[in-house]
C-alpha cells in the first residue's frame, strides 16, 4: 500500500514527499530540496530502500540535495523535462547567491516528457508535463488514491512565481488548466510549498484561477 510523509525541507519550507510501498519498503523522494541529513535519518527511521530520486523541476528548494543523496544512495535521478537542465546546471550559482549551502552537482538519468508512467511496488504514477514556473516543469498523478504532486504550479489559494528566467504566467494558467483542472474534483494535491488542497476548492476559491475554472 502506498504511504507518503511530507518532511518540510530548507528556509523555503519545502514539502519533500518520501514516498513508499509499506509491503516492499521501496522508497521514492519527490523534489528533496536541501537538509540532506535530516531526509536520510527521516528514512533511515521509517526503514526504507529507496530506489530513485523524483524531480518536478531544478530550482534549488526542489533539488539542492538531490547530488548528495543519489551519490549517497547510489539511485537514479528521474525527471524534470529536459528545458530544466539550465536551472540544474546553476544550482552551486545559484545557491551560494541565496546564501545556501553549496550542493553536489545533479545528473539526471531518465528525463521526463509527460506521458510517462512511473512505478512505486503496484502504485502508479503519470508523468504531467505543465511548464511556466519553469520551462520544464512536470508533476506526477496517482489515479488511484486521488493524488497529485503538483511542486510549483499550483498551492492552496495560490499558482507558482513566473518571474524567474523564462518563467511564463499564460504558460502557467494554461498548464493548471490542461494538467490540474481536468482532474477529478475530488483529487488531492501536495505542493511545493504549504498545505494540502483538492483540485475542486481551488476551482472555486483560488483566486488567480477559479474565475478561469468554467
Amino acid at each position: 500500500m502506498l504511504q507518503v510523509k511530507i518532511v518540510p525541507v530548507t528556509a523555503f519550507e519545502q514539502n519533500c514527499s518520501i514516498l513508499w510501498d509499506s509491503d516492499s519498503k521501496e522508497a521514492v523522494l519527490i523534489d528533496a530540496g536541501g537538509d540532506a541529513a535530516q531526509l536520510m535519518q527521516e528514512v533511515e527511521a521509517l526503514g526504507l530502500n529507496v530506489k530513485a530520486l523524483w524531480l518536478t523541476h531544478g530550482h534549488l528548494d526542489h533539488a539542492g540535495a538531490v547530488g548528495e543523496l543519489a551519490s549517497r544512495w547510489q539511485v537514479p535521478v528521474i525527471g524534470p523535462h529536459k528545458e530544466d537542465a539550465f536551472w540544474l546546471d546553476m544550482i552551486q550559482e545559484v545557491s551560494a547567491r541565496y546564501g545556501f549551502p553549496i550542493p553536489q552537482k545533479i545528473k539526471v538519468d531518465q528525463w521526463l516528457e509527460g506521458g510517462e508512467v512511473l512505478t512505486l511496488g503496484d502504485a502508479e504514477f503519470e508523468v504531467r508535463f505543465a511548464p511556466g514556473h519553469t520551462p520544464g516543469h512536470v508533476m506526477f498523478y496517482n489515479a488511484k488514491h486521488g493524488l497529485l504532486w503538483t511542486g510549483d504550479v499550483l498551492f492552496k489559494g495560490s499558482i507558482g512565481r513566473t518571474d524567474f528566467p523564462r518563467g511564463n504566467h499564460q504558460q502557467l494558467l494554461d498548464s493548471i488548466q490542461r494538467e490540474c483542472f481536468s482532474l477529478p474534483d475530488a483529487t488531492q494535491f501536495i505542493s511545493g510549498h504549504g498545505p494540502i488542497s483538492t483540485i475542486g476548492y481551488e476551482k472555486q476559491f483560488n483566486p488567480f484561477v477559479a474565475s478561469k475554472a468554467g
